[in-house]
Formats: C-alpha cells, sequence, structure tokens
C-alpha cells in the first residue's frame, strides 16, 4: 500500500514539474501578454504609449515606445539620452528579463515621435546588453 502511495506521490511530482516547464516560445509569448496588460501603468518622460509584439518564429520581441515630442533634431538629441536612461532602467529591473535574452530572443526596442517615425533603434541581445547595462 504504502509502495503505490509512493509511486502515486512521484508521479504526480513528476507531472507537475514538466508542466511547470515552459520554452523560451512560451515564455516570449507570457511575456507579450503580460508587458501589454501592465503598459497602461508604464511611466517616463514624453511617453505616452508602449507596446510589445512577439515574433515566435524569430525569436524577437519589439518594444515601441510612443511618445508626444514632434520629429525634430533637438528632440532627437533628447531623446537618445532619455531612452538610454529608460533601456537602462527596464534591463536593471528585469523589465527585459534578461533570461529571455540569455536564451536567444532578440528585442528591437524603439523610442518614435508622435508621427511614428523613428527617433532611436536599439537592439538588445546576447552581445549588446552588458554594454547597454553599463551606459
Amino acid at each position: 500500500m504504502i509502495k503505490k502511495i509512493t509511486r502515486s506521490f512521484f508521479a504526480i511530482i513528476v507531472i507537475l514539474t514538466l508542466i511547470s516547464c515552459k520554452n523560451t516560445k512560451q515564455k516570449l509569448q507570457e511575456y507579450v501578454t503580460t508587458y501589454n496588460s501592465t503598459a497602461p501603468s508604464f511611466k517616463a518622460e514624453n511617453v505616452t504609449l508602449t507596446t510589445a509584439r512577439g515574433y515566435i518564429n524569430d525569436n524577437k520581441i519589439e518594444l515601441r515606445f510612443e511618445t508626444n515630442l514632434e520629429q525634430n533634431e533637438s528632440n532627437k538629441t533628447a531623446s537618445i539620452k532619455r531612452f538610454s536612461d529608460v533601456l537602462k532602467e527596464m534591463l536593471n529591473k528585469d523589465q527585459i528579463p534578461k533570461e529571455l535574452v540569455n536564451e536567444g530572443v532578440q528585442f528591437d526596442v524603439y523610442f518614435l515621435a508622435d508621427d511614428n517615425t523613428v527617433f532611436v533603434k536599439e537592439i538588445v541581445n546576447a552581445e549588446t546588453m552588458p554594454e547597454l547595462i553599463k551606459k
């Protein structure tokens, strides 16, 4: 009787362990869903909206930060510094998960003007992440 209980208990533990293990594609989908659901609470200077889009087959996530800034040279120059700070903070707070980056997921991050033209684009992957954290 004890053997049967032990076997059943062991089988349940193995099943739970297998269910709780997620592959990279599942983590990517979960990240995008979670990011978009919490996006309305994201706060950064001049950012009006942020969204994430996942590309499962490419192992890529696109993060977009839309601003209320007009596309011009002075705003572009100011945005480069501001964007760098936002990106560094997100990496340090694990809002861009190092685990996903280390598993090969690439983050294409865009800081956009009010007309959706690109101020700054940064690629976060295993090669660029250490340098971005230092900035």
